[in-house]
């Protein structure tokens, strides 16, 4: 089933060029891009909790991060803590809001998943199969959102 939604456009006519006659065009949304818009808002949602988890876990416990030798961030466990536990929250409403069908919502995912896959990348040596599933996660929800956009009746 697709979503019926009108948007008003004027149109001047050409018997007076002074009178201008609303007409109304029609958009949907595509049945395909709004179950991925969804399940993506949920992997979202999902994700971002998971981040503040691992934030929490790096900041109360910073044995649990292992850095790697001569690796080339030397950062401690609890910034990582921090950065995830920001990113995680900030993606983790972000999810709600694409949930409820906001389009900046759909913007800040594309561009907040996009910055959590970075992360994630630098998290390769760490965790190399919990980095990479997690990279493939983000980059299908960045197709999803932006797949996910109005088409012409």
């Amino acid at each position: 089933m697709s979503q019926q939604i009108s948007t008003p456009v004027t149109q001047t006519t050409n018997a007076r060029p002074t009178m201008e006659t609303p007409v109304v065009v029609e958009r949907t949304v595509s049945d395909r891009g709004m179950g991925g818009a969804m399940f993506a808002a949920i992997l979202m949602i999902i994700g971002g909790a998971m981040g503040i988890l691992q934030g929490i876990a790096y900041i109360a416990k910073g044995t649990y991060y292992v850095q790697p030798a001569n690796y080339w961030i030397e950062t401690g466990a609890a910034t990582w803590g921090w950065w995830l536990l920001l990113v995680g929250g900030v993606v983790l409403v972000a999810g709600f809001g694409v949930m409820s069908a906001a389009a900046w919502a759909r913007w800040l995912g594309i561009i907040l998943v996009s910055l959590q896959a970075l992360t994630n990348f630098l998290f390769i040596p760490v965790a190399p199969f919990w980095a990479i599933t997690l990279i493939l996660i983000d980059l299908w929800i960045i197709h999803s959102l932006f797949v996910h956009r109005r088409e012409p009746v």
